[in-house]
């Protein structure tokens, strides 16, 4: 049997700020990723007589990239004020200025110095207010728009681009310091992520467009990020460089990646157009809300939760999603891939969080290519050479070397050693399907839960057919009252057994109690 997995290269540190002579990435666009129409829902009401839709939104959704908020036209009292007729005036005055200087640049395109490092090192406590029409312009010359590792900075009504930061490596708060606050900001056809992410950042209102690899990298040296939020802001049409193309298999790309953050909310964003994923939590993220949000149009997964632990994925609308992936990676295999994609992560109580499962409810999922699907890859466990976290393990287990054998196959490491796909909750949502809309016959309407059978290495304590009735039957995974439109099918225990409704809801799986189906309701 095949195994599916998705390969991802370890996100590389952040360099330091002054570097040895390296070269970036210069694939992005030099016009801005536009807007992909309007939001499939705003949240509002439903229309007279028609009865409630589960899963919409009640959150408005955020259209900021076409329409952003003006910044002060005055400089605030105290300010400090930047004249973009100077280069490299933002990095001197803050320089010669105090910790906690409140910096306003006028309207007009800012420059930093002409080197590829010159870039504003921030203070303490610091804030940068963009004034209408200010641009902070890398011209592809400059990496780095800000960084250092000052906490507390606030990046407001600015628009920062055309830097090239290298791959893996971002543009604002590129050394991933805490506290940083990005609002009403649009951060556009940057190389590399457009933005970083420290311990406590907040992310509200703002535009992430048409960066070359991602919209943000949520990654930091030492996976120390607690407590991010990502509010309110339109992240679309990242990933312009295509990386999946140049690496093929990196698993590199998103809108946001999420790499070992602990306490995630992402409420009230449309995130849409992208090259690839969505949203991508992947390696022991922990405790994530994702609440609130349109996810539409992405090449790839609306979402991916993968070798991840406890999440809440509520009141999302999701639509048109992994059209361009799921058909090209469908053609010839007939392995559901999935516009929700949960890939060994699942609920565990010993690992603290506001939930102790993974639980999918109240969300609207119409026309993507197909639904949601639970697998568990049964080589992949710490220290097995299918594991692409290199040198990670679950978080039960701080010691690696320990998940070998003999004591591997005994308890408590046999079930420790193991990111599993486990109490995960999908509940009350509304999926809706019309292949006329898809243009597909087949290969576009399945939800999953399956594993592969085990086979390597020869010392693994998982061979064979346990791991995939594990996460069949034994492992608290559960459909239940949902309602279908259209034609779904369903694949369990293993690719290519594919069920009807009736056989899905009845013996042994006994799964989708209390839902619904309407077989011809989505055309």
């Amino acid at each position: 049997m095949v195994i599916r997995r998705r390969r991802r290269a370890l996100p590389v540190a952040a360099l330091a700020l002054v570097l040895a002579a390296a070269t970036g990435c210069t694939g992005a666009s030099d016009s801005p990723a536009e807007s992909a129409g309007t939001p499939s829902v705003s949240g509002a009401a439903p229309t007279s007589g028609a009865p409630a839709v589960p899963g919409a939104p009640a959150t408005p959704v955020a259209r900021v990239c076409a329409h952003p908020a003006a910044g002060p036209a005055k400089a605030p009292a105290g300010a400090v004020t930047v004249d973009p007729a100077v280069v490299g005036d933002l990095a001197a005055k803050t320089e010669s200025s105090p910790s906690g200087t409140t910096f306003w640049l006028r309207p007009g395109t800012h420059r930093l110095g002409p080197g590829p490092y010159d870039q504003v090192v921030p203070k303490k406590g610091n804030r940068y207010l963009g004034a209408p029409g200010a641009v902070l312009d890398g011209r592809k010359t400059n990496q780095y728009a800000f960084g250092g590792t000052a906490v507390d900075v606030t990046i407001s009504h600015l628009t920062v681009q055309r830097f090239i930061a290298p791959n893996n490596e971002g543009v604002v708060n590129h050394d991933m310091a805490d506290g940083w606050v990005i609002e009403h900001a649009t951060i556009q056809d940057n190389s590399g992520a457009g933005l970083m992410a420290g311990a406590r950042q907040r992310v509200s209102a703002s535009c992430l467009r048409g960066n070359g690899q991602y919209g943000m990298n949520a990654y930091k040296t030492g996976d120390s990020i607690r407590g991010l939020v990502v509010e309110g802001s339109e992240i679309v049409g990242n990933n312009t460089d295509d990386w999946e193309r140049r690496q093929p298999g990196c698993g590199c790309t998103a809108g946001i990646k999420f790499w070992a953050v602990d306490g995630a909310d992402i409420r009230g964003n449309w995130v849409h157009d992208n090259r690839g994923a969505g949203l991508w939590a992947d390696t022991n993220n922990n405790d994530f809300r994702i609440e609130g949000n349109v996810l539409e149009s992405n090449d790839g997964a609306a979402l991916i939760y993968e070798t991840s632990y406890n999440a809440v994925v509520r009141n999302n609308t999701i639509r048109r999603n992994n059209w361009v992936e799921g058909r090209a990676e469908s053609a010839g295999d007939d392995f559901p891939y999935a516009t929700v994609y949960v890939s060994e992560a699942g609920g565990e109580p010993r690992v603290p969080a506001r939930t102790d499962k993974i639980e999918i409810y109240r969300n609207l999922l119409e026309n993507n290519w197909n639904g949601i699907t639970l697998w568990e890859n049964a080589d992949r466990f710490c220290n097995s050479p299918a594991n692409t976290s290199t040198d990670y393990c679950t978080l039960l287990v701080k010691d690696t070397s320990r998940c070998a054998r003999p004591a591997i196959a005994d308890a408590p490491l046999y079930a420790d050693c193991r990111w599993k796909t486990q109490r995960v909750d999908i509940h009350d949502n509304r999926f809706v399907l019309d292949t006329s809309v898809l243009r597909c016959a087949e290969k576009c309407g399945r939800m999953a839960v399956l594993a592969n059978d085990g086979t390597s290495p020869d010392w693994s304590p998982y061979r064979g057919r346990w791991v995939a009735e594990a996460v069949t039957h034994r492992q608290g995974n559960r459909w239940h009252d949902n309602v279908y439109l259209g034609p779904w099918s369903f694949v369990a225990g293993e690719q290519g057994r594919t069920l009807g409704s009736g056989q899905w809801q009845g013996a042994p799986y006994r799964q989708d109690a209390g839902s619904t189906f309407t077989a011809r309701a989505g055309g």
